[in-house]
């Protein structure tokens, strides 16, 4: 056998370290995809779809309009319950200040009234009971003259207590009845407001317009989606690791992604694994890892310029 070189030594090493890289390597490299939470925004109520102001593909900010549905009837229904309200605080506040002026002024006239015709009556028991004394009238004349003057004074007594009833407020159970009335009156008015507003539906994240699935003239049924968007901030990658390198992951553990065309140093959070093993999913299969049980894992890429669209194949490297 011929003399091993020094020269022939060291290409050996560099080979050896060169493959224990490689295997380093396939070690913190892991492949998987990326994946979209989507927004499935829909209809409350069912009704025509009147506009759709944004486009497939289109990027919205917070707040700006997706789609109006017709909102004719409840339209309608807002203004019934604005009415029903209005009437129920009136009902309240007539229990509450009690009568009127112009019925409180009538009673106290017919109190005056009452008051001049007591002291007619008065004056004439007075006078009978003279002429009885002096044997110029009868008995029966002043037991008239005296039931007289006692009638009189009942109304008189009966009219000065309308008076301060009509002073004073409603009993305090009728006001609290009218007092519930108005609450309720209060939050069916809510309530219509609140079924109109969902007539008109904004955006209430940052995100790109995936999809429009119904347009003007559409009908949207009970729940009916209308607008799919993916928030800027709701991406992740999903890969699978063997069993041996499941214990070098744990949540929140820092990722680098790389993907074909994707911004360059993209990181993630890992934010689940899975606690049951699953059989190596067709995306990633190779003769080395057929048959073999691996661990999903998940990482939340976040708001990131160039981050990998939904289904793009990507790679994952441990660290930071």
């Amino acid at each position: 056998m011929p003399p091993v070189t020094s020269r022939a030594v060291v290409v050996a090493v560099l080979l050896l370290a060169l493959a224990s890289c490689r295997d380093e390597e396939a070690r913190d490299s892991f492949q998987g995809y990326a994946e979209g939470e989507f927004l499935r925004i829909a209809a409350a109520d069912a009704g025509w779809v009147r506009e759709v102001p944004v486009t497939k593909g289109a990027h919205v900010a917070p707040g700006a309009p997706l789609f109006v549905l017709d909102d004719v009837s409840q339209a309608e229904a807002q203004d019934q319950a604005r009415a029903n309200l209005a009437q129920a605080e009136a009902q309240l506040a007539d229990l509450l200040t009690g009568a009127r002026p112009s019925e409180i002024a009538s009673l106290e006239a017919q109190l005056t009234d009452a008051e001049a015709a007591l002291r007619l009556a008065e004056l004439t028991r007075e006078r009978q009971r003279e002429l009885v004394q002096s044997r110029t009238a009868s008995q029966s004349q002043l037991d008239q003259a005296v039931a007289t003057a006692e009638q009189t004074r009942a109304r008189r007594d009966r009219l000065i207590a309308d008076v301060q009833t009509a002073l004073l407020p409603a009993r305090h159970d009728r006001i609290d009845s009218q007092r519930a009335a108005v609450e309720a009156a209060r939050a069916a008015l809510a309530q219509a407001q609140f079924r109109l507003d969902q007539r008109r539906v904004a955006s209430s994240v940052a995100g790109v317009v995936d999809d429009v699935v119904r347009r003007q003239g559409d009908w949207a049924p009970p729940n009916g989606v209308i607008i799919s968007l993916l928030p800027d901030d709701a991406r992740k990658v999903v890969f699978f690791v063997p069993e041996a390198s499941r214990a070098l992951f744990s949540p929140g553990d820092a990722v680098r992604i790389a993907c074909t065309a994707c911004a360059a140093d993209i990181r993630a959070t890992v934010s689940r694994i899975a606690s049951a093993a699953e059989y190596t999913p067709p995306i990633i299969y190779s003769r080395e890892t057929a048959a073999k049980l691996v661990w999903r894992i998940e990482a939340r890429i976040g708001k990131v310029e160039g981050a990998p669209a939904p289904g793009q194949p990507v790679t994952i490297r441990r660290g930071s």
